[in-house]
């Protein structure tokens, strides 16, 4: 592992680089490596992936920063250092609330807090779990599913949530009759004035435990590690976030569980851009196929399709393929692929070639020398007509 490549030379970015440099770098390479680019080249497919593994990092914030303090070893729980400290696959052992603040602006909760509620006693459901993967660009638009290692809070299995040891139940706190609360008296200039206040017995549970079970602690749950599978649905774009109900800590007094949240993170496309529900597609035509027209092969994210290109089409035209786009998110639909044609102009032609090229020019009358911006008929323009 001490062999890694440093993940900005990976990707040829300087160590300040912004994160649109850093994805238009790792897009340059995946489409330089990408296997269907480069069939049965090993060597192509293992750059491929090391720039995948580059991008993820340099692309996630708190990862980046903890590559930049700690090297390899902050991001890989193979190499153990740095404090990177892992907890599971595919998270660190700290606050992954500070991660989804940093992407997608907060709103989760976490941790076992939470204001006192008027019956101590009263089911409360589990807190939300957070957890994030990282998904290619086909895997959003189609949906896919996914096993995610977390870590969470479950009931204990030893006394059934009870906290108590098995055969024994809990009591009644002597000291606020299991209200959860005291009431406190305490004298002012006013006269005396009574407050309430959490009972420091129970904690405000309204219970004790006088025999504890040994696996818990009187807890009643217990921390662990799962491994849960996930459905992301198709249409779902780069840091947006899914919910999956029940699959996070387990409630308090037979109360539900709490739910996942899964953020979704979308690696770049060699080829396709996404635009909302839209893809754009750069096809590259040559010069005779824009004149003349032909039938050519566009590849959408369903796979290729034949595509009659008219004659006289100019470069950076725009084509639309109805339908050929992204699934709707949690709807009915898909959106189109718009097709730009780019045309190649040809280079280093032979003197037969550019023989042939000026016979043509003076076939369609065209005029050489015209000053920019006359109206005088272009190439193109001359072979529009004549269709």
């Amino acid at each position: 592992m001490q062999d890694k490549r440093d993940y900005y030379e990976v990707l040829g970015v300087q160590k300040g680089a912004s994160d649109d440099e850093i994805k238009k770098a790792y897009r340059k390479k995946a489409k330089e490596y990408h296997p269907d680019l480069n069939p049965g080249d090993a060597q192509a497919e293992a750059k491929f992936k090391e720039a995948n593994e580059a991008y993820e990092v340099l692309s996630d914030g708190q990862k980046r920063a903890r590559y930049d303090q700690y090297g390899h070893a902050g991001v890989d729980p193979n190499y153990g250092a740095g404090g990177a400290g892992y907890g599971g696959a595919g998270g660190f052992d700290f606050d992954l609330g500070d991660i989804f603040g940093s992407f997608f602006g907060g709103g989760f909760g976490g941790g076992f807090g939470g204001g006192r509620q008027a019956n101590p006693n009263a089911p409360r459901k589990g807190e939300d779990i957070q957890t994030r993967v990282t998904i290619s660009f086909e895997e959003a638009a189609k949906g896919c599913k996914r096993t995610v290692d977390i870590n969470r809070v479950d009931s204990c299995t030893e006394c059934g949530g009870t906290g108590a040891k098995a055969g024994t139940t809990a009591s009644n706190c002597p000291e606020c009759g299991g209200r959860g609360y005291v009431t406190v008296d305490q004298r002012t200039p006013f006269g005396i004035m009574q407050s309430q206040k959490t009972c420091p017995r129970c904690s405000g549970q309204g219970k004790v435990i006088n025999d504890p079970c040994s696996k818990c602690h009187g807890a009643g749950r217990v921390s662990s590690k799962a491994s849960v599978e996930v459905n992301i649905p198709a249409g779902i774009d780069d840091r947006q976030i899914f919910t999956v109900r029940g699959a996070g800590n387990a409630g308090s007094n037979g109360g539900p569980k709490g739910d996942l949240k899964v953020g979704v993170f979308v690696r770049p496309h060699p080829k396709f851009e996404r635009d909302g529900y839209n893809v754009w597609y750069e096809q590259k035509v040559s010069f005779t196929q824009a004149a003349l027209g032909d039938s050519i092969i566009i590849p959408t994210i369903d796979g290729d399709v034949k595509f009659d290109l008219p004659s006289g089409t100019q470069s950076e035209a725009v084509f639309v393929l109805k339908g050929r786009g992204i699934p709707v998110l949690n709807g009915r639909g898909k959106g189109d692929q718009l097709v730009k044609i780019i045309v190649e102009i040809p280079k280093d032609l032979t003197p037969r070639q550019k023989e042939l090229m000026l016979e043509l020019e003076k076939e369609l009358g065209v005029q050489r020398g015209a000053a920019p911006g006359s109206k005088k008929n272009g190439f193109f323009d001359k072979f529009k007509n004549q269709k």
